[in-house]
């Protein structure tokens, strides 16, 4: 047997054992068919760094992999690793024979490899391997951003300068984070504002861009408007930014001129840039540039890699792009957590002399120095520290921080602090006490029966008291209007606002505990009656690809619902949130691809925001179970926050644990 054949049965051993998939071995048999006398190393590489790839990474890390195989390639089924595991060690036995340096030299004398020149599939760049797409990517990023990055302002005119003051007058915050984001936005082409819920970034961006209208008037002594698009990379998360702004607009000392040139409604990335069908390319890149003076991207850590890529690469080179989002949270469902690496080392304010003294001399705020060295793109990133939406009082907030600093010991102090915290104990009480105190899978199924059908009612001021569940939503479609069109609209509008109130999210898709055996109990529970046909009154849909033809986006979620003339149709908010119409109605086939979605994944919630989040744990460990999961999944919570963990230590495990995203999580 050849040391390519050998090689492809170890890797069908591994296939089995469901530790690398098929698409990685076809990787390997493209690598032996281009070259036949490939090392043994060499196809091992190209076979983890796909791996890795399939995980959401976009290079293997050669050091780590030599020193920690099991860690570093996080292979499913991660008990197997364990250090008692004889056979795991055997298994590992073909990766551990390798050093650094051994790893580089095979890859160094590869035909298959280079340094980045020519066309070969593989490029090593110092300690890291990639596919030879993903490192043109980064480079492409790299440059892109690198060409925006430094100053093309040295002062700002004194007009501006008041209007700042204005902007901030009376901010608590010292020093005031959302001011210095703004005046180092007016320094550069490439600005990051990150920060977690609450933090008022899109209150930042919308005075940023009051600011840069302002500036443009100035020195374009008013010739022609600015050209300012704004985007996400969902359509709920385009919603979502476009009904903030406009909240932020009714409240700010603005003249009504400027407040008419800010955009109010955001598209999607991919209507952006221009979606192909059938393709990865978009209409617009660097030969067909967008027409743009200034683009700002929300929610941008849900944005990876290639994606990012794409955008930059179709920016005109004078174009100004502000990322906005939480550099905390879940990396992208696809390969490269951009956002993550952007922002390492946001934490410490690292800001250079030239950085500092244009802080001090347009804002007046002092910073304190960390005494740590910034990175280029450090100087043009501002972290937002203060959340105006949980206080000291919050659960939800104090929990967040704990699960990010990964301090598992005071997030389960604060979970069991229910005298400080009534906004992590749902109802009913008893019942959750029971389930912390011991828990186990038929506890936290019975806890979680009651909460998603419990209808709290409302408060004095109309609005849904905490701790409901999806009987508040059904509760809405009972009460159906009269026959005629606006009233159906307006009771559409009820219902998708009641459903999101309330939403069960999950880790993974698959077992007990995953999106599609939830989906299936909770419609089991709620509608105990219904037909077996797919479509019924009430269910609700998450789209799960984009679809330009009909307007619909992945992520995009709409409710099943009679029509005035008695049909079933599929309920969607408008496209525009500003539009006269609210709701389009639409035949469930005529649909892409949807699912049900009374539970739905972490990583699908990003960019939404509910009343009330049940975050249930699976009952065993996995690779996705890591503290930006958890995270992310307590920072949806507007109001409540309830965790259902089936079985005891998973919580625990899950907020030691920082990888990135697994291929399960999508």
């Amino acid at each position: 047997m050849t040391p390519g054949h050998s090689m492809l049965a170890t890797i069908d051993h591994w296939i089995a054992r469901g530790w690398l998939n098929h698409l990685n071995r076809a990787f390997v048999r493209f690598l032996l068919d281009q070259d036949s006398n490939a090392s043994e190393a060499v196809l091992w590489a190209g076979a983890l760094v796909s791996h890795q790839l399939d995980r959401g990474e976009v290079y293997l890390d050669l050091e780590q992999l030599s020193q920690q195989p099991g860690l570093t390639l996080a292979i499913p089924g991660d008990d197997a690793w364990a250090s008692e595991s004889e056979a795991a060690h055997a298994e590992l036995s073909a990766l551990k024979v390798y050093s650094l340096g051994q790893w580089q030299a095979a890859l160094q004398q590869s035909a298959l490899v280079s340094a980045g020149q020519g066309s070969t599939p593989l490029v090593l760049d110092g300690k890291r391997l990639y596919l030879r797409r993903y490192w043109q990517y980064q480079q492409t990023l790299d440059q892109c951003i690198d060409r925006r990055l430094p100053p093309v302002r040295d002062t700002l005119p004194e007009s501006l300068q008041a209007q700042l003051k204005t902007l901030f007058t009376g901010s608590p915050e010292k020093p005031d984070w959302q001011k210095i984001a703004c005046v180092l936005a007016l320094r550069s082409r490439f600005t990051i504002i990150t920060g977690g819920p609450g933090t008022g970034k899109t209150t930042t961006l919308t005075k940023l861009l009051a600011l840069l209208i302002q500036l443009s008037e100035n020195e374009l002594s008013g010739k022609r408007k600015l050209n300012i698009l704004l985007a996400a990379p969902t359509g709920k998360a385009s919603a979502r930014v476009s009904e903030s702004i406009g909240k932020a607009l009714d409240s700010l000392a603005i003249a009504d001129d400027i407040k008419q040139d800010i955009p109010k409604q955001a598209s999607t990335l991919h209507r952006l840039l221009g979606s192909r069908r059938d393709s990865r390319r978009f209409i617009h890149d660097r030969h067909n540039p967008i027409v743009a003076d200034i683009v700002i991207v929300d929610e941008a850590s849900m944005i990876d890699l290639e994606m990012m890529t794409s955008l930059l690469d179709a920016l005109p080179d004078n174009a100004q792009l502000i990322l906005l989002g939480d550099k905390d949270q879940l990396a992208s469902v696809e390969a490269g957590s951009v956002m993550g690496d952007l922002c390492q080392g946001a934490d410490n304010a690292a800001y250079d002399e030239a950085a500092r003294s244009w802080i001090i001399q347009f804002s007046g705020e002092e910073i304190e120095t960390s005494g740590a060295e910034g990175s280029a793109v450090n100087q043009q990133t501002v972290m937002l520290r203060h959340s105006h939406r949980f206080d000291e009082h919050s659960g939800i907030g104090q929990l967040a921080r704990a699960v990010n600093a990964g301090d598992s010991a005071q997030a389960q102090a604060i979970l069991k602090d229910t005298a400080s915290y009534n906004d992590l104990l749902p109802e009913p009480a008893d019942a959750y006490l029971r389930l912390r105190a011991r828990p186990e899978p038929d506890a936290a199924d019975a806890l979680l029966k009651k909460l998603v059908a419990v209808n709290a009612g409302f408060n004095a001021e109309g609005k849904p008291n905490p701790g409901q569940g999806y009987g508040y939503y059904l509760d809405a479609i009972r009460n159906r209007p009269e026959s005629d069109a606006a009233s159906y609209d307006a009771w559409a509008v009820r219902v998708l606002a009641s459903f999101d109130a309330f939403q069960v999210l999950c880790a993974l898709r698959r077992g007990r505990w995953g999106v599609e055996e939830m989906n299936r109990r909770i419609e089991a529970w709620l509608f105990p009656k219904r037909t077996p046909a797919l479509w019924y009154e009430g269910r609700p849909v998450m789209i799960t690809r984009n679809d330009y033809n009909v307007g619909l986006m992945n992520g995009d979620i709409g409710i099943a619902l009679h029509d005035p003339a008695g049909k079933l149709r599929v309920a969607f908010p408008a496209d525009d949130p500003l539009a006269k119409t609210k709701i389009r109605w639409l035949s469930p086939l005529r649909l892409p691809e949807a699912e049900t979605a009374f539970a739905i994944t972490v990583h699908k919630s990003q960019g939404s925001e509910f009343n009330h989040v049940v975050l249930a744990l699976p009952e065993t460990k996995s690779p996705v179970l890591t503290r930006e999961l958890i995270y992310t999944g307590i920072t949806r919570a507007k109001e409540n926050f309830t965790l259902l963990e089936s079985r005891e230590g998973i919580f625990d495990q899950a907020v030691k644990a920082r990888m990135k995203n697994p291929v399960d999580s999508g």
